[in-house]
């Protein structure tokens, strides 16, 4: 079936604004980093693999790609990806977090080229940089939490990490679209699950707020992860990365909504270069889209 030229970005563009409170949640839960690896994962894990059980067209094939490279790949990047972003927020200053997490579209790009052959035209590496110069603005113009420390050596790892493995994932399942997306990400959350409680101990799971860990363990991630690995499929690889950098920008503004962390004049005036850059870039890519399909 062929779809709207805009359908990918559209689906991006949905996924990336689930994905927002997602770190608005994790406060709010009040919990360690391999607790809610733990609560994440297995929820996460439960809702995609049942969602993949329900609609899957031919269960032997699907489950034999676990046994192959790019599925084995797709579930160590989901592995990892969980692991590490929980880690990360939990351990580390967030401003370095979400500085080193912003370089996923610089990932894609490398990657697609590497991987597929897949060129990156010269508006999408000038978005990338603008993008990045207002996220470097908005987490750099907080309250000066940018010592050199273990913790923000680990934050920066931690979030290099993340994106590393971001980036592949989108790049990996556009180059093989017959991937079962539900089941390899589900698997991977799950596995990840199962390692948090392990070294949780599951006698310290409940300790504290288990609903706000459960809406991004049984809503956010699963819908979002899913949309934006099935959105890689109709659109570059650095078009999701750069649709994900929203959460950079709009997810310090659901913590000020919500626990009262008011964000910094620079961190606003960054959030305005990455969401008029990313408008101008989609609104530059449809048009030469639509003109290419007349």
């Amino acid at each position: 079936m062929t779809r709207h030229p805009l359908f990918g970005l559209g689906l991006a563009t949905f996924a990336a604004l689930v994905l927002t409170p997602d770190a608005l949640f994790m406060r709010l839960s009040g919990m360690g980093g391999y607790q809610m690896v733990g609560w994440r994962g297995l929820m996460m894990g439960a809702v995609l693999v049942t969602l993949w059980a329900v609609l899957a067209r031919n269960r032997g094939r699907d489950l034999a790609f676990l046994g192959t490279g790019f599925g084995l790949t797709i579930v160590a990047c989901q592995y990892v990806n969980a692991t590490l972003f929980s880690l990360g927020i939990a351990h580390a200053p967030v401003t370095v977090m979400l500085l080193a997490v912003a370089t996923v579209p610089v990932f894609a790009a490398l990657f697609a080229r590497v991987i597929i052959g897949e060129p990156t035209r010269r508006s999408t590496w000038i978005t990338i940089l603008a993008v990045l110069c207002g996220i470097a603005l908005a987490v750099l113009g907080g309250r000066g939490d940018l010592a050199l420390s273990s913790d923000a050596l680990w934050g920066a790892l931690a979030g290099l990490g993340v994106a590393m493995v971001l980036a592949l994932n989108f790049v990996i399942l556009r180059a093989r679209p017959d991937l079962p997306i539900a089941l390899l990400i589900g698997v991977g959350a799950a596995l990840a699950g199962v390692t948090g409680v392990a070294i949780t101990g599951p006698g310290q799971m409940a300790q504290g707020a288990v609903w706000a860990i459960a809406i991004t363990g049984l809503v956010i991630l699963p819908v979002s992860f899913f949309s934006l690995s099935l959105a890689s499929r109709y659109t570059h690889a650095s078009n999701v990365s750069l649709l994900l950098l929203l959460e950079t920008v709009l997810g310090p503004l659901w913590v000020w909504l919500g626990v009262g962390e008011r964000p910094t004049p620079m961190m606003l005036a960054g959030g305005v270069i990455v969401v008029g850059s990313l408008a101008l870039y989609l609104w530059h890519t449809g048009r030469r889209r639509m003109v290419r399909a007349v």
